[in-house]
């Protein structure tokens, strides 16, 4: 199983989740974040505190999103970790 990062994240990139999570396992690139399965240890500390709803844990992920599992997992692998809260790319919820 995983937690997963879907595209409600895209041009939004929120980042209260990073400040949560214990293992640091949130990549990001200039439009939306991922989770690396490798590094997370599916707390789900990270899924209440998204202000779009956008983390999902793998079992109630909706069916048309079910390719970001492996999306994340492949995007996590080739950009940087985001362990601190940044400015989200829009002004509010």
């Amino acid at each position: 199983m995983a937690i997963v990062v879907t595209e409600k994240c895209k041009d939004c990139r929120f980042t209260e989740c990073v400040t949560v999570c214990p293992v640091a396992c949130f990549h990001g690139d200039d439009r939306m974040l991922y989770i690396d399965p490798e590094a997370c240890i599916l707390c789900q500390a990270c899924v209440p505190v998204c202000p779009v709803q956008a983390i999902y844990d793998e079992v109630d992920l909706p069916p048309e999103w079910t390719h970001l599992v492996a999306l994340n997992a492949e995007r996590a692998t080739t950009l940087p970790v985001v362990e601190e809260k940044q400015m989200p790319l829009k002004a509010s919820v």
